[in-house]
């Protein structure tokens, strides 16, 4: 439980605060267990929304403003941070993932192998100090997904997370628009190898030189006698048999580093093993949703490197391979360029190929404007037996009408496949 009546710095507790079992950012997380930090945000600050978190129940306020149950700072964010780097330090193993891909899925296969707690879907830096807040203390180890999108935000999370290993899954372009070019990418994320332990993915390998490296091939940490097919990824390691249900090369690798790290812990290999087997990546991260015909949501996000490596999956399931990919947001100038690499990659690998938005055409043979077009004629297609793969950038910041407008957000498009896979067939 959360005491706000025992802190690591100074603050005017008001008389009627009480414990919480966790904290939240977000006031629509606040709730009779859930206390309410208030953050300056871009567009509106958090002591907006006190009222609403107290309203519903909050148990105290971390905030600069004199209302009931406040914990009182002059600056919420330096509360917040000092409390989480406080409650870090106690937990004997910190483990943080950072890469230009895969980084969701290697954590929840090293969280599995661990049996670690894990942050489920934010990995901002104040959603990474309230889950620190929340689980320091534990005695289970601690898993954190250090994503980053411009210069000097590695650092500012290293700052609060001081990893005791340091993962880089691996290194491409992504949100170029901020840092410019892949080698600076390189040089910000290996920040996190800083620490007592660093370990990164065989396609990272060349970036950090003399860091020991995991995955399948010329590594440090190999797996061996990867088979991979529609059903599983198969491997072993160490002598121990590993199968991951509907899996990919991605996940595969994940699961190396998720064994590398168990070891180290001193856990049973065999025991890790059989926890990653029952593991469930969220929905858009390489979902396969096998039926009438296979819908492969890999929707959630998408870079260059991210498309490419699903792109080599769809290649490996039997039938018609279908690639439905929309736009890659924040790629900078070259943005035309590493579309067009990328719908050649899905030109060998797919049968059909069907792009959306600005880039549909370098995308697909198939190109449509608009997410709406894009799914009319793709549910026209598809047919029994066919493998379709999905994926682009969300959009997370534009409505529903601008992700559809722009080729991006094509969860909706799963939706509608298996919507249409799942209908009577007359």
């Amino acid at each position: 439980m959360l005491d706000p009546r025992h802190l690591p710095f100074a603050a005017q507790v008001h008389p009627q605060v009480r414990l919480a079992r966790r904290l939240t950012w977000d006031s629509r997380d606040a709730g009779p267990d859930t206390a309410f930090v208030a953050l300056p945000g871009e567009k509106m600050h958090g002591n907006a929304f006190v009222e609403q978190a107290l309203a519903a129940g909050a148990p105290f306020v971390l905030t600069d403003l004199d209302v009931p149950r406040a914990v009182r700072v002059p600056d919420a964010r330096a509360a917040l941070i000092a409390w989480a780097q406080h409650l870090r330090a106690r937990n004997k193993l910190v483990v943080g993932i950072t890469g230009s891909a895969g980084k969701t899925t290697a954590k929840a296969y090293a969280a599995a192998a661990l049996d670690a707690h894990s942050m489920p879907v934010y990995n901002t830096l104040p959603a990474i100090a309230c889950f620190l807040i929340q689980y320091g203390e534990s005695q289970k180890p601690l898993v954190v997904e250090m994503g980053i999108d411009h210069p000097g935000e590695m650092a500012k999370l290293v700052d609060l997370v001081r990893p005791d290993i340091g993962v880089v899954t691996s290194i491409g372009p992504a949100h170029l628009e901020q840092f410019g070019s892949v080698e600076t990418i390189a040089q910000e994320k290996g920040l996190i190898l800083e620490g007592r332990r660093g370990l990164v993915g065989a396609q990272a390998a060349p970036y950090f030189p003399g860091v020991d490296s995991y995955g399948f091939g010329d590594v440090t940490y190999r797996g061996e006698a990867l088979e991979l097919s529609p059903l599983a990824a198969r491997f072993r390691f160490r002598g121990i048999g590993v199968i991951l249900p509907l899996a990919s090369r991605v996940q595969a690798e994940a699961a190396v580093l998720g064994l590398v790290l168990a070891r180290e812990a001193g856990l049973a290999v065999a025991d890790a093993a059989v926890r990653m087997s029952a593991v469930e990546v969220p929905g858009g991260r390489y979902r396969v949703h096998p039926g009438r015909y296979t819908v492969i949501d890999d929707a959630y996000n998408a870079s260059p490197l991210a498309v490419r490596a699903a792109l080599g999956a769809l290649g490996s399931f039997p039938g018609r391979r279908i690639s439905v990919l929309g736009t890659m947001l924040e790629l900078g100038p070259t943005e035309r360029e590493l579309h067009a690499e990328v719908g050649a990659a899905a030109r060998e690998q797919a049968d059909l190929t069907f792009g959306v938005g600005a880039f549909a055409a370098e995308l697909g043979d198939r190109a449509y404007a608009s997410t709406p077009e894009l799914t009319r004629a793709l549910l026209r297609e598809v047919q029994e037996g066919d493998v379709i793969l999905v994926k682009a950038s969300r959009g997370i910041s534009w409505t529903p009408e601008e992700r559809a407008a722009r080729g991006v957000g094509l969860d909706t498009v799963v939706s509608a496949l298996l919507e249409h896979r799942d209908q009577p067939v007359h």
